[in-house]
């Protein structure tokens, strides 16, 4: 069979000039590795692939030949406007359609509307039931604990393809690994909150490393995991085997409660690691930080900044992920104490979230059964800057005002020139000038929003959930995005379908 794997990383259905260089240098370096785990797999089954990534390159239809058989596209929430539209016009073609990734696992209800098959957990003996059975209309999962994937090796076909310029690659390419899945936290917002931490076959781990070392010197190493070395100490005994491990660079998601001791050391003595720890909220999530329950917002903020100022020294860069909008933010303190960390660390690159209430997370159920929910609000905006929930201790005027704030402060000027100051290597500055600009620009974004809340009465009254009449600014948003794929999206189909997942009925394999 002629087989189609395309990953949507970006949700925007036509690439905008202005954002070519941040999508080449950054957004294309993203590309997951389930979907290349599945080209592999159905390359060795005897089938002709094709495998592409889409990160506002070129129009996403043309980047998979038109005759296929069968279809996967795996997404992420926002992408799923882009996906849905892209599987109608698949099935005008007598494709099979199948959806995988974030959003599939998150709303599949919601999918079944567009697609054939979706998939929740996934594995090479799914894959080859589903190309041989070719079930419809179903959710299906594995049922089963993801061990193994495929090697660096059996990937490079696809690495090539999205990380590779020209078939070549450049100081932004990343090839991607994966030493874990799961995670001992368990975040209401996440969706590996119930996902246990499961330490992958470390004889794979090596052998992907040695692959690298011996064939890519100087790329990046994407480590893919939810919480990166959880089994420090089995890990690093791998990494350390490796010979010239120095002449790469790695970028690692982990937790400041990881990251102490002796530890530090063995890090700085593997290569240059750019991590990004979840710092989240001064007021909860303390646990990542390795902070007790009972600390205050303001010893957290201390007690944090002692622990960067630390690791600083052994890292090449540093970005802390905070979300703001949680029901534990009251008040005017937290907007000052963030900006107060981004004044005492300016060689830390804050990173900002709005909470997104994702389906199968307690964060969701809870938000559903309170009925906070803004249930005519498309999945397409389930990201910063939009809410689509109603906050427990703002009002939305007073949130886009404080959050707008903040995204004003650590993205001026002068503190950028302290940051760039803090952190002199080139790659490094490069991206905080990136992630300064894009700041700036989420910030006038911010202001528009702000601008409606006060002006226009049926926004207002929208995102107070006094009506559930989608206003047309939304309308506008979801069809510029889409462009000339928006006539495929009826107002209708807009609507999400939000159900409690332990209700789907998703079918387990065998």
């Amino acid at each position: 069979m002629r087989i189609g794997i395309l990953e949507l990383m970006s949700a925007g259905a036509t690439g905008r000039w202005d954002h070519t260089a941040y999508n080449y240098l950054v957004t294309k370096q993203y590309a997951s590795i389930m979907p290349q785990a599945i080209s592999v797999w159905c390359r060795n089954l005897g089938h002709e692939v094709f495998y592409a990534t889409y990160f506002g390159n070129k129009e996403p239809k043309h980047l998979l030949p038109n005759d296929l058989d069968i279809v996967f596209i795996s997404t992420y929430t926002q992408a799923s406007a882009l996906a849905y539209a892209l599987a109608k016009l698949y099935r005008l073609d007598k494709t099979l359609t199948v959806i995988g990734g974030p959003h599939a696992k998150q709303f599949p209800e919601d999918c079944r509307r567009f697609f054939d098959i979706v998939v929740g957990d996934c594995d090479k003996t799914l894959i080859t039931e589903i190309l041989m059975d070719k079930p419809r209309g179903e959710f299906i999962t594995s049922g089963r604990i993801f061990i193994t994937i495929p090697s660096v090796e059996e990937r490079m076909p696809e690495i090539r393809t999205s990380a590779f310029i020209r078939n070549k690659a450049f100081p932004f390419t990343t090839i991607p690994i994966l030493t874990s899945t799961g995670c001992p936290n368990s975040c209401d917002f996440c969706i590996d909150w119930n996902n246990p931490y499961l330490l992958l076959p470390l004889e794979q781990l090596e052998a992907d490393m040695r692959y690298i070392f011996q064939h890519f010197s100087r790329v990046m190493i994407g480590i893919h995991d939810p919480n990166f070395a959880i089994k420090f100490e089995q890990v690093f005994d791998v990494l350390e085997k490796i010979p010239n491990r120095k002449r790469n660079r790695y970028t690692i998601e982990t937790s400041l409660s990881t990251l102490r001791g002796s530890r530090l050391e063995r890090l700085k003595n593997i290569g240059d690691f750019y991590i990004v720890p979840g710092i989240e909220s001064w007021t909860a999530y303390s646990q990542k930080v390795g902070v007790g329950s009972k600390t205050t917002p303001r010893q957290k903020l201390d007690n944090v900044i002692e622990q960067l100022n630390i690791i600083r020294h052994y890292v090449t860069g540093i970005q802390a992920n905070f979300m703001f909008g949680l029901d534990e933010d009251i008040g005017d303190e937290l907007t000052e104490l963030t900006k107060e960390f981004a004044y005492r660390v300016p060689f830390v690159m804050p990173n900002f979230n709005i909470p997104v209430p994702f389906g199968n997370t307690p964060l969701y159920e809870k938000y559903l059964s309170e009925n906070r929910i803004l249930t005519t609000m498309p999945f397409s905006f389930y990201y910063m800057p939009y809410l689509v929930y109603t906050l427990k201790n703002y009002s939305p005027v007073v949130f886009y005002e404080k959050l707008m704030d903040i995204l004003l402060y650590i993205s001026s000027g002068s503190l950028l020139l302290k940051r760039l100051r803090s952190t002199p290597e080139l790659l490094q500055s490069s991206y905080n000038v990136f992630k300064t600009i894009g700041n700036r620009q989420m910030a006038e974004r911010l202001r528009n929003i702000l601008n409606l809340l006060n002006t226009n009465k049926q926004f207002r009254a929208f995102h107070e959930h006094e009506t559930d009449v989608l206003p047309e600014f939304y309308h506008y948003q979801y069809e510029r995005s889409l462009g000339s794929y928006a006539t495929l999206m009826s107002r209708e189909e807009r609507k999400p379908i939000l159900v409690n997942i332990e209700k789907n009925g998703a079918v387990a394999t065998p």
